[in-house]
């Protein structure tokens, strides 16, 4: 069972989030690059750019976690309830975003209009996971799981 979090701020849920996005942002940049240069199928693209955010984002809590002296397995345990509905919701915004803007997912590493797309998916998944992150620490889940932990 978990705790309610009543003092859960718009502060801590941004805070929460941007955490997730650093790594979310590594794994999906990495896998829209990956995609982009070695000419893979945009669905192909997206997939591993999928695989690579929850890597990462899931990855960068155990660091933390693990600091703690938890086991690896505990600390895979904490990554996947504190993580995975933010990265779940961060992954669907921001490959929505990138797949729905016209020319996108074909344009080159090189192009303004891939960056450029990149940037605003991204950003579109913050605002959009801030309230949710707000939502699950208030009722202590997500983020509030790792709090005991660092």
């Amino acid at each position: 069972m978990t705790t309610s979090q009543p003092g859960a701020s718009w502060t801590t849920a941004a805070r929460a989030t941007l955490h997730c996005l650093t790594g979310c942002a590594i794994g999906e940049v990495l896998g829209l690059v990956l995609g982009t240069a070695f000419g893979l199928p945009n669905a192909a693209t997206v997939v591993v750019s999928i695989v690579l955010a929850f890597g990462f984002g899931y990855g960068l809590t155990m660091r933390g976690v693990l600091k703690s002296g938890l086991a690896p397995a505990a600390a895979f345990k904490i990554a996947l309830a504190a993580d995975t509905v933010s990265i779940a919701v961060m992954e669907i915004v921001d490959n929505t975003v990138v797949v729905a803007i016209p020319g996108a997912m074909d344009a080159g590493l090189s192009s303004a209009l891939f960056w450029l797309s990149l940037v605003l998916s991204l950003a579109g998944a913050f605002v959009i996971t801030v309230p949710v992150n707000k939502w699950m620490i208030g009722r202590g889940r997500g983020h509030a799981v790792v709090h005991g932990h660092h």
